[in-house]
């Protein structure tokens, strides 16, 4: 009898080893929140989901996914395309004129089919409350709940035709079998089990801190940069009706994101049939036309510009706002100038507002380690497709 219980306490202790061994072999869900430090003059509300909170593991996995090539859903070398593929850093995270795959600033998918529009570029979009695209058509009030957020703007490029044209359900088992992938996945959402929700989470909370915020002109406001007499002419230009008048729609001084993200028939045509402008959103016949005003932040190498790229360079916008603008009934009524096809300025106020435009250049952001392609992926024979 006591053989009997000597043999049954030794089993129940040997199982109870097991299971502690297990529980200490068992990885631990702790992810770090991250903060954002919010730069110097820069709004205080953040434009981040309550259900994807950021953390450092969920940024770390984000950047991977951001520039794995795999993203496709395809692993073929010949097939593979990742949001770095088109969003390049030192281009402001837009494709830029010089892209050695793409045309003047235009897009194509695996298939070679073109995108609609050029590209805006991925700055400071923590801060974008008013909708994302030129026309805004992903905005957090929208009806629509996969229509909202950076998060759905991932899924769309994924499975959009002219960009990755991918089938989620591919592209996540594709990743559930890439070494080094479910760990990532356990550290930053608790589960090895790869989902597609979890990846456009990881890749959201990467673009979240893509944040431009040290061009010399922030040095200026903080104290520690002098403008030059014509970058301060620039800047008075700016901010005045009376001289270039961009303020209304990018801001000045007093909004360091240099866009209100609103939108705006800025006077490029007086016949609109785009079917995506923001017309297409509202349904608002005032609307048609009308596009979001982007950032000026790092504006000198994200060209081509405007919603269709028709500007290649900075002194072609320029010259348009100064001698170009068109009259239509559908005109922003912020385009004070129009009646006589613009603000008129001089070739020296034009070098002057370049030069003040030019201290919206934040060589920092352009080059930051930390938003560009990773060192490794984590099964490291893998190679990034990135263009940068």
């Amino acid at each position: 009898m006591w053989r009997s219980r000597q043999l049954l306490f030794l089993f129940f202790l040997g199982m109870l080893l097991t299971a502690c061994r297990r529980d200490k072999d068992q990885p631990i869900y702790n992810p770090v929140p991250y903060q954002i430090d919010i730069p110097f003059g820069f709004p205080t509300k953040l434009n981040i989901p309550s259900d994807n909170p950021m953390t450092e593991e969920g940024i770390a996995l984000g950047r991977f996914l951001f520039y794995d090539g795999r993203l496709s859903g395809r692993n073929h070398p010949d097939s593979l395309m990742s949001c770095g593929s088109c969003h390049v850093q030192s281009r402001n995270f837009e494709a830029g004129v010089d892209h050695p795959l793409f045309e003047s600033g235009f897009v194509h998918g695996l298939n070679g089919q073109q995108t609609h529009h050029v590209m805006l570029p991925l700055v400071n979009l923590v801060w974008n409350h008013s909708g994302y695209g030129w026309n805004g058509f992903l905005y957090p009030e929208n009806p629509n709940p996969g229509l909202r957020n950076i998060e759905d703007f991932v899924r769309l490029a994924v499975q959009a035709k002219d960009e990755m044209d991918a089938d989620t359900s591919r592209v996540k088992a594709l990743f559930q079998t890439l070494p080094g992938y479910p760990e990532l996945f356990f550290n930053a959402f608790g589960t090895e089990k790869i989902t597609f929700k979890n990846m456009e989470r990881a890749i959201a909370q990467f673009v979240r801190t893509l944040i431009s915020a040290n061009a010399p002109f922030d040095r200026f406001l903080r104290g520690e940069y002098q403008l030059t007499a014509s970058e301060l002419n620039g800047y008075v230009l700016f901010t005045t009706e009376e001289g270039a008048d961009c303020f209304h729609c990018h801001g000045g001084g007093g909004n360091p994101l240099f866009t209100t993200h609103l939108f705006y028939n800025n006077g490029k045509d007086s016949v609109f049939v785009d079917s995506l402008d923001r017309f297409a959103v509202t349904g608002d016949p005032m609307h048609r036309g009308a596009y979001k005003a982007p950032s000026l932040r790092n504006v000198a190498v994200s060209g081509p510009f405007m919603h269709d790229g028709r500007f290649e360079t900075l002194d072609q916008v320029i010259d348009f706002y100064a001698h170009q603008v068109v009259y239509s009934d559908l005109i922003d009524p912020l385009m004070h100038h129009v009646l006589r096809g613009g603000v008129q300025l001089t070739p020296q106020e034009k070098t002057d507002l370049k030069a003040f435009i030019a201290t919206l250049h934040d060589e920092n952001f352009l080059t930051n380690p930390a938003y560009g392609p990773p060192a490794y992926f984590p099964d490291e024979s893998f190679k990034s497709d990135s263009h940068d």
